[in-house]
């Protein structure tokens, strides 16, 4: 209380409750525990609250002294049983009127997280100068078994007093799924070398914010780690699809043009975007739109689920069940 005399706090005990999390700990008998210091409104057993990336139902409230209480108004500390995982200290801890609510802030909270502390070769040195990192965790990919170790053993005697480099796994072929998932899981990055990356992995990577950087030299590739280390590393400009579509039909138009007739599978296409078409895993040609018509007319864009037809500069060998990409550049984090 005398924190908040001298502060000449006025706390509403009438509104919503709200705080911060002084203490949280997994109880091996009661599960999460919380002790929050409630600055506004009351806490109430029952309540639905949401703190950082985690969220509950009070079941039970402790004073100070270990006492079960009913609630809890402005400038009390309480400890608190019903989050569904522990949270942490300095969490803002807010009371919200449903639990599809507190979902909906715990998801938020939760990819804006991932958004803030993801770590690229881009940003390391910042996170590390910040004291954020201490290990930069690497998913290694490389085309051939052999290329692993060369690159791994250069990679880790980079490490410093200040950082470790992890490679948290390393192994020959094409980037996938599982590698972005680890990488998301270890706050982590991944490094491809002379190898390619499935479609699945990209999409999920650019959902979610994970840096993928692709060599095929390895005096590059390490050189660009110990730049990243003493934040002398440039911005890169890196790849984005915005969306894929099939082609169905090959129409030809009055100028002797070839359309292609597209199904879009995800994403959207714009027009006058560079796009990429694939034919059985290869790229065929890589030219921007100067077409893209719903019916007869002219689009800006046009999104999953529709069909459209699309006109690519310079090119007329369209075939059927050929993939275009739809993609633009734009400079890393």
């Amino acid at each position: 209380m005398l924190i908040a005399e001298l502060e000449d706090l006025r706390a509403d005990p009438n509104q919503p409750a709200s705080g911060v999390v002084i203490e949280a700990e997994m109880d091996k008998t009661k599960g999460p525990m919380a002790t929050v210091l409630v600055q506004s409104g009351t806490l109430k057993l029952g309540d639905t609250v949401v703190a950082g990336n985690t969220w509950g139902r009070v079941k039970a409230m402790f004073n100070d002294v270990g006492k079960r209480i009913k609630k809890a108004e402005p400038s009390t500390p309480v400890a608190l049983l019903g989050m569904e995982s522990v949270p942490q200290v300095g969490d803002k801890i807010i009371a919200v009127a449903t639990e599809k609510q507190a979902r909906d802030m715990v998801n938020e909270n939760s990819q804006s997280t991932r958004k803030t502390n993801a770590v690229s070769l881009t940003n390391v040195y910042d996170q590390v100068s910040q004291g954020n990192i201490k290990e930069l965790n690497i998913i290694l990919k490389t085309d051939v078994q052999g290329s692993l170790e060369p690159i791994k053993d250069s990679l880790e005697k980079l490490s410093t007093d200040k950082i470790k480099i992890n490679i948290n796994r390393s192994g020959a072929g094409n980037v996938t799924e599982s590698d972005v998932m680890l990488a998301m899981a270890s706050g982590g990055l991944i490094i491809g070398f002379s190898t390619g990356i499935e479609t699945n992995a990209q999409r999920l990577a650019d959902a979610e914010d994970i840096d993928i950087r692709h060599y095929d030299i390895i005096y590059k590739l390490i050189e660009d780690v110990d730049k990243a280390l003493q934040g002398l590393l440039e911005p890169t400009i890196k790849e984005v699809i915005d969306g894929r579509a099939e082609v169905r039909a090959v129409f030809e138009s009055t100028k002797k043009l070839s359309i292609a007739g597209c199904m879009v599978l995800e994403g959207k296409l714009v027009k006058n975007s560079q796009v990429r078409l694939l034919r059985g895993g290869e790229v065929i040609v890589d030219a921007p739109s100067n077409s893209l018509r719903r019916f007869k007319e002219d689009v800006k864009e046009v999104v999953a689920g529709y069909e459209c037809g699309v006109g690519l500069k310079d090119f007329n060998e369209f075939q059927k069940s050929d993939i275009l990409e739809f993609y633009h550049k734009e400079k890393s984090r």
